[in-house]
């Protein structure tokens, strides 16, 4: 069942392609990388953006495979409508952590997150670059890392350690990210070969 695209937002994606050329990018990136730039309006995604077809295509099949989805923040999670995001930040026990670990809560969480969910899991960060540091040392097997924290403390390192993890993921260089722009990258999976008339 395709989803339904209303004419403001067929408009917007042809204003979008005018000004920028993804062409080149293999069909889950082009997707990603598009719906990243509409979301945010802003340009500078189609250089910034690290974007792996090979990761891209295992996130999208263990979502499609019914995988757990985990967000840092809830309002990584109310951008994604389509499926239940598992997120913890308000979670008593992230609390209690948080607390005696001297961790932030977005990153007790994802300690929380490792001991509840299993291998293949599809991990987003959107605002806690803590978040991104406590996954990339947990040792959790994701099956996709969507790491697009924002900020001017940590954003831009944990990004770049998580490239150099080597786990499969979609992230960007620089400050930039945020929840808007990790539930959208997130959502291009989601809605890939559903959207008539983009």
């Amino acid at each position: 069942m395709s989803r339904s695209i209303h004419p403001i937002e067929a408009e917007s994606y042809r204003i979008l392609r005018s000004m920028v050329d993804l062409s080149h990018l293999g069909p889950l990136s082009r997707a990603v990388a598009e719906r990243v730039i509409h979301a945010s309006a802003d340009l500078e995604y189609a250089e910034s953006l690290v974007l792996d077809e090979a990761a891209l295509r295992r996130g999208y099949e263990a979502l499609l495979s019914g995988a757990p989805l985990v967000a840092d923040v809830r309002m990584v999670a109310a951008g994604i409508t389509t499926r239940e995001v598992r997120c913890f930040v308000s979670d008593g026990r992230t609390k209690r952590l948080a607390a005696e670990a001297g961790l932030t809560r977005s990153a007790a969480g994802f300690r929380v997150a490792c001991g509840e969910v299993g291998p293949g899991a599809v991990w987003v960060v959107g605002n806690a670059p803590t978040a991104l540091f406590e996954l990339l040392g947990s040792g959790a097997e994701p099956a996709l890392v969507v790491g697009l924290p924002v900020g001017f403390v940590g954003a831009s390192e944990s990004k770049a350690e998580l490239v150099a993890s080597g786990l499969p993921c979609l992230t960007n260089v620089g400050m930039k990210g945020g929840s808007a722009v990790a539930s959208a990258a997130l959502n291009a999976l989601l809605y890939y070969g559903e959207e008539e008339g983009l």
